[in-house]
């Protein structure tokens, strides 16, 4: 399997696009945060699922909740004291980012009140929508020159319907995302990348690190941190568990799991000859056990994946 991917995926992944204009800006966000309780006294936790990168798709996400009766027949939590983490991306791509957005702050709420929970980590495509909302086309110094926010969303299948129904309170929410998250012994990180490294040596430190970029770190430090967490593919390859043990090592667990990278990426699926959509049968374990893939690659006919750990 060849070390870079597709031209199609590296196309996803530069970071030199031009500059576009951007009309006015949104109202600054102003909602509270989304409460994440804990379980009662004496009240144990119910299951633990993980949902791979959505990117819009959001008939395919309601029909793979309500496969695993995690939803009900009208879209409302069905899934008692489950609790599911979101691994990321939203947005971009599929057709309905913002309504994939609603949806997991519904299921929040609902969650909450039935004593599950339901939350969400932050992927590189969240931090390039709020950019591109934020900055839109103002100049920033990338590795190969001048790009802009805006012009790098676009390029990476931002949709314009998204940008326009963009509101305070998916600001707000979507800015107070983790960027990594532990449960029951899984290490749960958008990106296969060790750039987690960069920003702590333990899980709030990195979280609390990325929302202060964020909140005051600039369009160059916000671009960088866009930059970290777009990298890949840490974990495959001879020195795949290393870099996996690395990070179990600084942030605790014993394996991680994680979107970003497509399963037919890492496996070679998407450089099939035969002209058929990738097949995938479920999440990729990999890096000698101690990884675990759930981009089932929804935007290249794959599958969008819901799974219940361990796994």
């Amino acid at each position: 399997m060849p070390d870079q991917p597709s031209p199609a995926l590296q196309l996803a992944d530069r970071d030199d696009p031009p500059t576009i204009e951007l009309g006015p800006p949104l109202p600054d966000p102003a909602a509270p945060t989304y409460p994440y309780p804990a379980p009662g006294p004496g009240e144990p936790p119910g299951p633990v699922y993980v949902v791979g990168d959505v990117h819009g798709y959001l008939d395919e996400l309601r029909a793979e909740l309500h496969h695993q009766g995690l939803i009900d027949a009208d879209g409302h939590w069905s899934a008692g004291r489950a609790r599911i983490w979101f691994l990321g991306d939203f947005t971009d791509r599929g057709p309905d980012g913002i309504g994939v957005i609603d949806l997991v702050m519904q299921l929040a709420a609902e969650a909450a009140a039935a004593g599950g929970y339901c939350r969400a980590l932050m992927g590189n495509h969240e931090l390039l929508f709020l950019g591109a909302h934020k900055y839109g086309d103002e100049p920033v110094q990338s590795t190969a020159g001048t790009a802009s926010f805006l012009a790098a969303w676009r390029l990476n299948g931002g949709q314009q319907n998204d940008l326009d129904r963009l509101e305070a309170h998916h600001i707000s929410w979507l800015s107070r995302l983790p960027a990594i998250g532990l449960e029951d012994g899984h290490l749960l990180l958008h990106s296969d990348t060790t750039a987690y490294l960069e920003y702590g040596e333990s899980i709030p430190d990195v979280n609390d690190a990325v929302h202060g970029v964020l909140a005051d770190g600039g369009v160059d430090e916000w671009w960088d941190c866009f930059r970290r967490f777009t990298k890949r593919f840490a974990f495959r390859g001879d020195a795949g568990p290393t870099a996996v043990h690395e990070l179990l090592d600084t942030y605790g667990g014993s394996r991680i799991v994680h979107g970003h990278s497509p399963i037919p990426y890492l496996t070679g699926a998407v450089h099939a000859d035969d002209g058929q959509p990738p097949h995938i049968p479920g999440p990729y374990v990999y890096a000698d056990d101690l990884a675990v893939a759930m981009d089932g690659g929804v935007t290249m006919e794959g599958r969008l994946l819901v799974a219940r750990l361990p796994i």
